[in-house]
């Protein structure tokens, strides 16, 4: 394993449509599709977070339904960006429901944003993204701690 120099706190947010599509990104740092995600910011709440990065990424004003999980098991959280950085991500994964707002492409973080069907997403996609919808799709009231 790579030396892990830094832990941050993340979020991500499964944002489903009316036909129970999942909501994608294809992202300009690592040219993948994933769930909306970003990092906590110095005095920020991990919900207000969630919100802040989907408007950023998406033009979508969401409100927070429930948390699905937390996430920090480095098998799946310690992530390698090209430029060579390794940051070991502690996510909150949230639902949320698109309450405003329109679906752009004007963030330089998105490349893409397209719903999909959630037993057909695209192969080139986040390794832990999948994990974090299967989780989302699973009826419990109970949050997941993985």
């Amino acid at each position: 394993m790579v030396e892990v120099k830094e832990i941050r706190p993340g979020v991500a947010i499964v944002i489903f449509n009316k036909d129970h599509e999942v909501l994608l990104q294809k992202r300009t740092d690592v040219n993948l599709w994933g769930i909306p995600s970003g990092h906590v910011e110095p005095g920020e709440t991990v919900k207000n977070a969630a919100i802040r990065e989907v408007f950023e990424e998406t033009g979508l004003q969401v409100e927070i339904l429930r948390l699905i999980g937390v996430y920090s098991d480095p098998s799946s959280q310690v992530f390698q960006y090209p430029d060579g950085r390794v940051t070991h991500f502690i996510t909150c994964c949230f639902q949320a429901e698109v309450v405003g707002g329109e679906l752009t492409l004007t963030s330089t973080e998105t490349l893409d944003l397209q719903y999909f069907p959630c037993n057909r997403l695209p192969e080139d996609i986040l390794k832990m993204h999948p994990l974090w919808l299967a989780d989302a799709l699973t009826p419990t009231k109970q949050s997941f701690i993985r």
